[in-house]
């Protein structure tokens, strides 16, 4: 089983303040680590907080606003600097990878890597040995995707194994074929292995709550989710196209997500126990983000 950490790189809503950096999460597993958004100052924040800027597979971006790709400019020219030789695919919404192309390429820089942008709107967009990632629609004021990050389903040999006989390299061989003849009789992987769902992670920001929050977060181990003002501010919320702590709670406790943690927090809230107050009310399993938070899972 492979250890995921998630990293809060940025916690802030449209500007930094002394203590929170704009919008970036960093997901490592597997030597390999998904950026999710990377507002101005993110490729610092790893640093900070020892993250290997060189371990990043690809950039998936929720939507053009400045506050979630400004860092960008600045990240794939140190990835250049460093002598990055491998390619960087950056995933944004349909309709805006030339202007995201504009901002990596406004100086006229020469890369040492290829750099492939790719327009998602639906489904999925992302996949290895281990994960997928998915992408779904949510409701701001341009056009905004969530992402939903799965970990692949595995099986699990059970003592049945041993009673049916497999030994040594059998095992990865039933793994690689699905069967096997053992001392005459056929043994189906599913006779002797249990499976083990994989986790689930969604990453909900700068949106209003929506339905396809909740199906991609149905049973997900954490939900990271826009929580910009609280309800006393809800006419702002709705105005500028952003959710409440209380909205986001609501969201992940009609998903029944285990966890939840409220991002995006503006700049008016110096303190956030309201906020986590709010939210707690609805959906207790809730924490506030802060940078450089970790959530191991």
């Amino acid at each position: 089983m492979i250890e995921i950490e998630v990293f809060m790189l940025g916690t802030s809503a449209a500007a930094p303040t002394k203590d929170r950096n704009l919008s970036g999460i960093a997901i490592r597993y597997d030597g390999k680590i998904l950026l999710m958004d990377c507002g101005e100052g993110t490729q610092r924040q790893m640093l900070r907080y020892g993250l290997n800027i060189y371990k990043i597979e690809a950039v998936f971006l929720t939507h053009i606003h400045g506050d979630h790709v400004i860092g960008l400019a600045g990240l794939v020219r140190t990835l250049s600097l460093y002598n990055r030789t491998e390619k960087l695919t950056i995933y944004i919404p349909k309709g805006y990878s030339k202007a995201l192309l504009m901002l990596l390429h406004f100086d006229k820089p020469v890369f040492k890597y290829k750099i492939e942008v790719i327009e998602v709107e639906r489904g999925k967009v992302y996949s290895d040995e281990k994960v997928s990632v998915k992408a779904f629609r949510l409701e701001h004021s341009v056009k905004t995707c969530g992402y939903l990050l799965e970990e692949k389903e595995r099986r699990r040999f059970t003592e049945k194994a041993k009673r049916a006989g497999l030994k040594g390299k059998e095992f990865s061989e039933i793994q690689r074929k699905g069967y096997l003849q053992v001392n005459g009789k056929r043994i189906d992987i599913k006779e002797v292995t249990e499976l083990i769902l994989g986790r689930k992670i969604v990453y909900a920001a700068d949106t209003r709550p929506v339905e396809a929050t909740v199906r991609a977060g149905r049973g997900a181990d954490l939900i990271i989710h826009d929580a910009s003002y609280i309800e006393k501010d809800k006419g702002l919320a709705r105005e500028r196209m952003h959710s409440t702590a209380a909205e986001a709670a609501k969201i992940a406790k009609k998903a029944h997500a285990k966890r939840l943690i409220l991002t995006h927090i503006s700049t008016r809230y110096k303190e956030t126990q309201d906020n986590l107050k709010e939210a707690r009310e609805i959906f207790r399993n809730c924490d506030v983000a802060e940078d450089g938070m970790k959530i191991s899972l």
